[in-house]
């Protein structure tokens, strides 16, 4: 794919959609509105949605040609990109995320990085941008190393080399060697593509010139569904590959373990004070949830500080409710076969 005296090479991006009739639009216009001199095509791979999404698609593939829907029977992510990525064309593949807005230059930067880093997938920052009290403090917490923990494609770093990246930019032949998307898995599917990418001697890269504008789920029930979802399988990648998983994800397992046993110890601990016994020592179990609320109250009021104190507030929320939900979905995901919770299709 080389551009010297050539034309730009053609570009496909594909989309799972399900159920996002309030955002699919804007994600959409954003793809049509891309300053990129090459080629390009849309694929929306459509879930069994019940919401309008179908049918709000359909009168924007009639508007534009270039917009074209793909039937995704099965529903989930995977199963979804695999479909429309076999039905591109052009010979770089960018993943969207129907959450997703890129900024206009985003195609253009994307493949020139692609180009010049001869990687087999280019990803950048995911910025999340809320616009209610409540989405910004998911928003904050998303972009801060107390919410999620620092990542690259969460607040940002130097260019290069990477684990994984955010949505991608692909090769599309490379994505076809290694097998594309793994459809048994529903949620952590890029991390696992990308581990075989650089398994078979590829590059994942990551660059700070790529931002994209991501919107929070709206709501602390779908936020808490989402990151239970999100544990559970990154618990299952842990058990399939261990020696592949940073200490990182690890962390809100501990957390979650430790703030279990301090207050169970608690309990025990008081049982024996009423009853004289010598075990009400193990009150002082109430120490480590003790600690994590602190934590949790003193990084709302770090990060959020500026933000009014309705965000401050829900930031006090939803840090617990990432990091509790993520914690617990990753050690049933770790202890269970997380393919037999049908419940949790990753969406």
């Amino acid at each position: 794919m080389q551009t010297d005296g050539q034309p730009l090479p053609g570009v496909s991006y594909v989309m799972p959609v399900l159920n996002e009739v309030t955002e699919v639009r804007a994600a959409v216009a954003s793809l049509l509105e891309q300053d990129y001199a090459g080629p390009f095509e849309v694929i929306l791979a459509l879930g069994p949605s019940i919401d309008g999404t179908n049918e709000l698609v359909a009168e924007m593939s009639a508007a534009d040609p270039r917009v074209r829907a793909v039937e995704n029977v099965v529903g989930s992510t995977p199963a979804g990109l695999n479909v429309a990525i076999r039905a591109s064309v052009h010979p770089v593949v960018i993943r969207v995320d129907a959450h997703s807005v890129l900024p206009a230059d985003y195609t253009r930067t994307a493949v020139r990085v692609l180009l010049e880093s001869g990687a087999d997938n280019v990803g950048g920052i995911m910025h999340a941008e809320g616009r209610t009290p409540f989405e910004r403090a998911v928003a904050l917490a998303y972009g801060s190393r107390v919410g999620l923990g620092g990542t690259p494609h969460h607040v940002g770093g130097k260019a290069g080399p990477a684990e994984t990246a955010y949505l991608g930019v692909f090769r599309r032949e490379r994505l076809f060697a290694v097998g594309l998307f793994d459809e048994g898995i529903k949620r952590g599917q890029d991390w696992e593509l990308n581990r075989r990418l650089r398994q078979t001697g590829g590059t994942v890269w990551f660059t700070p010139e790529l931002v994209v504008t991501y919107r929070p789920r709206p709501s602390l029930r779908r936020l808490g569904r989402q990151f239970v979802a999100t544990g559970l399988w990154r618990g299952e990648l842990a058990r399939r590959f261990p020696a592949n998983n940073g200490l990182r994800y690890f962390v809100p397992p501990a957390m979650v373990a430790a703030m279990g046993l301090g207050v169970l110890a608690g309990i025990v601990g008081i049982v024996g004070a009423v009853l004289g016994s010598p075990v009400a020592w193990a009150m002082l179990g109430f120490v480590v949830p003790a600690v994590y609320l602190v934590f949790v109250v003193l990084g709302a009021v770090l990060v959020a500080r500026r933000s009014g104190p309705s965000t401050m507030l829900w930031l006090i929320v939803v840090l617990p409710c990432i990091h509790v939900g993520w914690g617990i979905g990753f050690i049933i995901g770790f202890l269970t076969r997380t393919s037999e919770l049908t419940t949790h299709t990753g969406r």
